[in-house]
């Protein structure tokens, strides 16, 4: 009988294909000097792909790298997808520690994205009364008059300079926590990429 298993485990191990490991090579010079813009928006280019394909670690350091360039001084934006890439790797001493570095001053933002890393900060820190506290916040913000017209069932609709059609989740980033919640005993990857938290109408 131990013969049968043992040449059942030989002949599945035969037939199983080890995963293939993600290929992380990148043109670093090149990364480094790109404009900011397109470092970080430019979907097929900048650090994004590296990321897509599977290669969030390198991706993070890239990230924390061109961070450092005088050119990014104050670039915020880069130090939060950092920080992100960090919370899906597991990091999240270090991924709080970043995310912190984004508040913005309270003269210059009427509360949307600070609510918002109130509530990330919760959901890695295991928090769910400061989760839910961070969604009461972002909710109870009052709606700016000059975009209350394009917010119809909790939409903002816009169209961008270049006629980009825009329909967006409102409050800013209110689908995020909500899938936070929705998820809190996930972790931070599962939780932003399953339909069955961002969107489980779709499920």
């Amino acid at each position: 009988m131990t013969s049968l298993f043992l040449a059942l485990a030989v002949a599945m191990g035969a037939s199983a294909e080890p995963p293939q490991a993600p290929d992380c090579s990148y043109d670093r010079a090149a990364m480094l000097a790109m404009e900011p813009g397109m470092f970080d928006q430019d979907m097929d280019g900048g650090w994004r792909p590296l990321a897509d394909r599977g290669c969030t670690q390198d991706a993070a350091d890239l990230l924390a790298a061109y961070a450092a360039l005088p050119k990014a001084t104050g670039n915020t934006t880069l130090v939060w997808h950092e920080g992100q890439l960090r919370a899906e790797l597991g990091q999240t001493a270090q991924a709080i520690a970043l995310m912190q570095r984004t508040y913005k001053p309270k003269d210059t933002d009427p509360g949307y994205w600070n609510a918002y890393v109130d509530g990330t900060i919760a959901f890695l820190r295991r928090d769910r009364s400061g989760l839910e506290k961070a969604r009461a916040a972002l909710v109870a913000i009052p709606t700016p008059p000059t975009m209350a017209e394009n917010i119809r069932s909790g939409r903002f609709h816009f169209t961008t300079k270049g006629g980009q059609q825009v329909d967006a989740p409102w409050p800013p980033n209110l689908d995020v926590l909500d899938a936070f919640l929705r998820c809190f005993d996930r972790d931070y990857h599962n939780a932003m990429g399953n339909p069955a938290c961002r969107k489980p109408e779709s499920g």
